[in-house]
């Protein structure tokens, strides 16, 4: 009895060749972009403590609530965003004591138990930078021109930059109290879901996706009407920065991030080609978070992007990835003397950075040269008992079928350039 195939869990993706040069090509611009600001790489564990998320991000969270995925008798829980546990490194490695901003940049797995839909696994990657000990309108700008940078790049374009300013939670206690007074007054329109946030964390009502709702948040108290000066006029300053920096941007007042760390501002950039999960970058300022996970008051700021969806939009703006390299020269065999030619030619080769393969299946000449014009080699070489007898053999540019005669004491040391033309 055949036994049944083991799939994937849902929720997870595979990864395939053709996707892993696309993947390291994208990795690779990335890194390089990150270096040009400055920003140095950090690796943090797959999985933390559950304590630094629940402080962190908020236990009235979509993400701790039920998002999580947590073991060990809930000790532990694989990570589901990055920056707590960059924070969290940043202060057990004592990194407040290098000089000037810290800048670090990321890129990871994460970890969601949510709805498999389009855009959105249950495993994930991201990359990310978190920018680490400057209050500055300034960095707020850079983190944000960075961000439309990297996809302006990747030919990413039909986006559009949110912005907006939440303050402190001390600022926005008052604000709280009104707007759920106002949004009780509505009660019996609000989704399940806002009628559960209403007492633990009516912010994130402001996020509905509902029209019903939207419809009646055009009514609610505005936030920033709540916000003291410093942190109106820091929302101002950054503004008026952005445009003198040509960076077009709508305020939404109403722009809120999904976990508690955010304070003062928060950005998002949405592309309409991503349907309803139309984010594909978000970030914002956390100015308590290093205090909340046991050290100093430092402010900081931070994005982070969602890889798969980015892939998703450079392939509908039909971006050129790389193609994968050819192989230079397939050694074609019969004979156990050629194989074994062969396999200590190969090595040789490769040391030198030629990409080279050969038959590992015993197959005719006919079926092996079938497989060297299938992957695309530049050049064949067919070696068998006399080739091996004679010291020569004829290799063949598979272009146009022309051959050339060389030694096959020469084939470790062979400049295939000179094959070439």
């Amino acid at each position: 009895m055949k036994k049944e195939l083991i799939k994937k869990p849902t929720g997870t993706l595979d990864i395939l060749p053709e996707d892993c040069i696309k993947r390291r090509h994208l990795e690779n611009e990335l890194i390089n972009f990150f270096n040009n600001y400055n920003y140095k790489e950090i690796r943090t564990p797959t999985f933390e403590k559950t304590e630094l998320f629940k402080r962190g991000i908020g236990d009235y969270t979509d993400v701790v609530s039920k998002e999580m995925y947590s073991f060990h008798n809930n000790e532990f829980t694989l990570k589901p965003e990055m920056t707590a546990p960059v924070i969290r490194a940043y202060l057990e490695n004592s990194m407040y004591n290098l000089p000037g901003v810290v800048k670090l940049f990321y890129i990871s797995n994460m970890y969601r138990h949510e709805r498999p839909q389009a855009g959105r696994f249950r495993e994930f990657s991201q990359f990310g930078a978190e920018a680490i000990g400057s209050s500055s309108y300034l960095i707020d700008a850079e983190m944000i021109l960075l961000c439309i940078k990297i996809l302006e790049h990747f030919g990413v374009g039909n986006v559009i930059t949110k912005i907006n300013t939440i303050g402190s939670p001390i600022e926005r206690k008052d604000y709280l109290n009104e707007l759920k007074k106002f949004l009780k007054d509505h009660i019996g329109s609000l989704t399940d879901t806002s009628k559960n946030r209403l007492e633990k964390n009516p912010l994130r009502i402001l996020d509905t996706k509902d029209e019903k709702e939207i419809e009646i948040l055009k009514s609610a108290p505005r936030l920033y009407d709540y916000l003291n000066d410093s942190t109106k006029k820091h929302f101002v300053n950054l503004l008026n920065l952005l445009d003198k920096l040509n960076i077009k941007y709508q305020v939404d007042y109403n722009l809120v991030r999904g976990f508690d760390y955010y304070t003062s501002t928060t950005f998002e950039i949405i592309s309409n080609d991503l349907g309803s999960q139309n984010a594909i970058i978000g970030g914002g300022r956390y100015d308590n978070l290093v205090e909340e996970l046991g050290g100093k008051s430092i402010p900081a700021i931070g994005f982070a992007c969602g890889i798969e969806r980015l892939l998703f939009l450079m392939e509908k703006n039909n971006y050129k990835f790389p193609s994968e390299s050819i192989v230079n020269l397939f050694i074609v065999t019969f004979g156990d003397k050629a194989k074994d030619f062969a396999l200590k030619t190969l090595i040789a080769l490769r040391k030198r950075n030629i990409k080279c393969d050969t038959d590992f299946l015993d197959r005719s000449i006919k079926s092996q040269m079938k497989e060297a014009n299938k992957i695309g080699s530049e050049f064949t070489i067919v070696i068998g008992d006399s080739e091996i007898d004679t010291n020569n053999a004829l290799i063949k540019r598979m272009k146009d079928g022309k051959e050339f005669e060389i030694s096959l004491n020469e084939l470790e040391k062979i400049n295939l350039d000179k094959f070439r033309n």
